[in-house]
């Protein structure tokens, strides 16, 4: 069962944030409080959002948190997914499939025009399992981010006048 995520479900998705990013060698990385996720989740102003994937039991087998986009070109709104993950035991199930299609579903049913996502250049399982539902990489596309000192930095400057 695929269902939105409730305050309850916090410290589960903190798990997972942390399970998530030691598959992906950043554990060090991972700063995100309890709070800090209950406020962006369920604060007055909410711009992230999630979804919670569940097993027979009702145990929380997985999570998609996601947030609202708008593309100049497109003319709409779409939908970018930060993180997706299923627990390892529940993995083969089909719970990382039907988080896709919720927020596919999300994506028609609000006249949205894309539902993207970032995968590592190396993770293979991920990437066969996103072209198997029919997804394709932007090639011609890098990200850039700005973080930390740099973003400091930047901020810091003086618009020329």
């Amino acid at each position: 069962m695929i269902r939105p995520a409730t305050p309850d479900d916090i410290p589960a998705i903190i798990h997972m944030i942390r399970e998530l990013a030691t598959y992906e060698k950043a554990l060090d990385k991972v700063e995100t409080t309890e709070e800090q996720l209950h406020e962006a989740l369920f604060g007055p102003s909410p711009a992230v959002f999630c979804h919670i994937a569940t097993d027979d039991d009702n145990g929380v087998a997985g999570f998609a948190l996601w947030f609202v986009t708008y593309s100049t070109w497109l003319g709409r709104h779409g939908i970018h997914l930060e993180d997706l993950f299923v627990h390892p035991g529940h993995r083969g199930a089909g719970h990382g499939k039907q988080l896709l299609i919720e927020l596919a579903r999300i994506c028609v049913e609000r006249g949205y025009g894309r539902f993207e996502w970032s995968v590592l250049d190396w993770n293979t399982p991920s990437i066969e399992f996103y072209r198997s539902l029919g997804a394709e990489p932007l090639d011609e596309w890098d990200m850039y981010r700005l973080t930390g000192s740099a973003l400091e930095k930047l901020a810091a400057t003086e618009s020329p006048r």
